[in-house]
């Protein structure tokens, strides 16, 4: 029988783990802006492309990070499926600094834009795997699996991921746009799991 007190504290330490490794890969990929070897304002400009791709990735992790809060939120208990589907995001996620430096490095260059876009579509593919670990732990009638319906909105994350990727075979930089525009459509309000829990709330 399921103890009551360690029921409480098992989601906060998934989500307390989960957020030190969003803090590390943040701070590591911070860590390849490296100041201009020149002190005037023209040195910056080579940097450009290192500081853009740099403000990509952030706005994507955060995204990633306020999604995945929530996320945790719908559930009670997470068992071995849903600990090792969070395991196999944050593991996507942990690659981010590494593309995000090649690219700012190659800007504009197919292989590392494909390379990018496809860390970024496996970790899309990663939360999917997640959400579904929770749904099928705590039931179809479960705050989240009413709260996804359809999940029109991941569906067109994932197109636009994959039409990233196939786009930066002719141009790369049409694939920045992609992966721009899809990073703005996550950061428009998404209460559906807030409304959901308020309901059960109620």
């Amino acid at each position: 029988m399921t103890n009551p007190k360690e029921k409480n504290t098992i989601p906060p330490r998934l989500e307390l783990f989960s957020d030190a490794v969003f803090a590390i890969i943040i701070t590591i990929m911070v860590l390849e802006l490296h100041p201009p070897e020149g002190n005037q304002l023209q040195d910056l400009y080579p940097l450009l492309p290192v500081f853009l791709s740099y403000a990509l990735s952030f706005i994507y992790l955060i995204i990633y990070w306020n999604n995945h809060h929530h996320l945790l939120k719908t559930m009670d208990t997470p068992n071995g499926k849903i600990m090792w589907a969070n395991a196999l995001l944050l593991f996507c996620l942990s690659l981010i600094p590494f593309t995000t430096a090649w690219i700012g490095i190659f800007p504009g260059e197919s292989v590392p834009t494909i390379v990018y876009g496809s860390v970024f579509l496996a970790s899309t593919i990663a939360y999917t795997i997640l959400e579904q670990a929770i749904i099928e732990t705590e039931g179809k009638d479960s705050v989240l699996a009413k709260a996804l319906g359809r999940d029109s909105k991941g569906i067109i994350s994932l197109i636009t991921n994959v039409a990233a990727i196939g786009v930066a075979f002719l141009n790369p930089w049409i694939s920045y746009v992609l992966f721009a525009g899809a990073a703005f459509m996550w950061m428009l309000p998404d209460p559906r799991i807030e409304t959901q829990l308020k309901k059960k709330k109620e």
